[in-house]
């Protein structure tokens, strides 16, 4: 017959399984398998075997081997196994002693999925009750019973858990707990970020005066509302209009983001996670000094307190600290801490600036192209002069010109100057002797008052 390429699985795989309820050789007895062998028979095939001799062969089957833990469990412990390369007593003798040299950090955490159940105790303290030979058993097996033998197991590969991870998980929360502090603290106390804010509250206020009444504050979250409020022209927005204010008004503002520290990492970090982790450090520690407590001969515990409880103390104090500097400040800006997480919290301001900048550097543009405009203009050709008046308006004012040039030579003629001087000596003579009539005798009826004299005055200037 020709071979059936299948998987088989070994005797002790089949435990637990489907496989265990089959009967194949039910099957056999039923079915004829002459009609089989022929159809499926190769040509070198002899002579068709005796079914009573396969019977015998299907009903040989390999002795099934004693089994302590479920058949899967058994295959991934043996896959583990595999995986650290140790035998099973350098793995046990590395747990006792703490030895993380030996024994990785991954392969520590692998082997922690297979601390053995209630049930698998059971199982194994009453093999041993009965005083079996450990050669029934499949290796999974030899390693969980010795496994189960080292005491305190549970805490040791707990412990020894935390004495690998304690150095990174110490370097990673540190710049984190460090980050919520310092943003919270220059959040609080940055002066300028309150000024700008007082002049957006002012804004705002002045808007909705006539409608909504005046606010004594507003949420974080309304800081972005100014990008979507826009002038009239729709040229530029309530925060461009605010951000002209304080560069022309409050010129001292405009750094206001100095002021401001770590944003960006405060923002990322989960300080509910963080503060787990920190309880879960506080468990570690207090878990080995438990331990070293009872195995007090143990170097790598010592060595490891010693090296480590100032650095956890410290953690500890950070800790409190960013906790309590974080919902200070949550608390100073008017959100509740609970509903505000340092994800949602920070990222409100880290727009707030990045959209601030952004004004900054557009308002500077439109000065440039301004200023660029401007010299263009001053650089162009001379303005055209402007037109001459209409011709009737022009007409109008020649008329009135000439008759002014007309008056005055009526009030003022001119005199000209001989050459023999004759204009000075009636002039003269003028003066020193008054005018009198040459009709003055034909007045005698009417005569004039003694004494009187008619004089002339004279317009001429000398």
């Amino acid at each position: 017959m020709p071979i059936f390429n299948w998987v088989a699985l070994k005797p002790t795989q089949i435990n637990g399984t489907i496989f265990n309820e089959l009967n194949d050789e039910k099957v056999l007895q039923e079915l004829d398998m002459n009609d089989f062998e022929e159809q499926f028979k190769t040509k070198a095939q002899g002579p068709s075997l005796d079914i009573s001799t396969l019977k015998v062969k299907a009903v040989q089957k390999a002795p099934s081997k004693v089994t302590l833990i479920e058949s899967n469990r058994a295959k991934n412990l043996a896959i583990t196994l595999r995986k650290g390369g140790l035998s099973i007593d350098s793995i046990c003798k590395a747990i006792q002693t703490y030895d993380l040299q030996s024994l990785s950090l991954d392969f520590l955490e692998l082997l922690q999925r297979f601390l053995p159940t209630e049930y698998e105790l059971t199982l194994i303290r009453k093999y041993e009750k009965e005083q079996r030979p450990l050669e029934e058993l499949s290796d999974e097996d030899i390693f969980m019973i010795k496994f189960s033998q080292i005491p305190r197991l549970a805490e040791r590969m707990n412990i020894m858990t935390f004495l690998g991870n304690f150095s990174d998980t110490a370097q990673l929360l540190m710049p984190q707990l460090n980050a919520i502090i310092a943003a919270s603290m220059s959040l609080k106390s940055s002066t300028k970020l309150r000024n700008i804010l007082e002049i957006v509250l002012a804004f705002g206020n002045y808007m909705n005066s006539s409608k909504r009444g005046a606010a004594y504050g507003f949420r974080l979250q309304s800081l972005d509302a100014l990008l979507e409020m826009k002038s009239t022209d729709r040229k530029q927005t309530l925060l461009h209009y605010i951000g002209r204010v304080i560069m022309e008004k409050y010129p001292e503002l405009t750094g206001f983001h100095t002021e401001l520290h770590f944003l960006d990492k405060a923002g990322s970090v989960s300080l509910d996670s963080v503060l787990q982790d920190m309880r879960a450090l506080q468990r570690g520690m207090e878990l080995t000094r438990k331990e070293f407590m009872r195995q007090d001969d143990s170097q790598v515990l010592k060595d490891f307190l010693k090296a480590n409880t100032e650095v956890m103390e410290k953690l500890q104090t950070d800790s409190k600290t960013a906790q309590e500097a974080y919902e200070s400040a949550v608390e100073y800006f008017g959100e509740n801490p609970k509903t505000s997480p340092p994800t949602m919290f920070f990222p409100i301001f880290v727009r707030f600036v990045k959209a601030y900048k952004k004004v900054e550097q557009d308002i500077e543009l439109w000065r440039k192209e301004a200023a660029a405009a401007k010299e263009v203009e001053s650089n162009s050709p001379s303005k055209p002069e402007p037109k001459s008046p209409a011709p009737k308006a022009k007409r109008q004012q020649m008329d009135m010109i000439a008759e002014l040039k007309k008056k005055q030579m009526v009030k003022e003629p001119l005199i000209y100057e001989g050459g023999d001087g004759a204009i000075e000596d009636i002039i003269s003579g003028l003066r020193n002797q008054p005018y009198r009539r040459g009709d003055t005798g034909r007045c005698s009826a009417k005569k004039r008052p003694t004494g009187q004299t008619l004089q002339v005055t004279s317009d001429i200037s000398l």
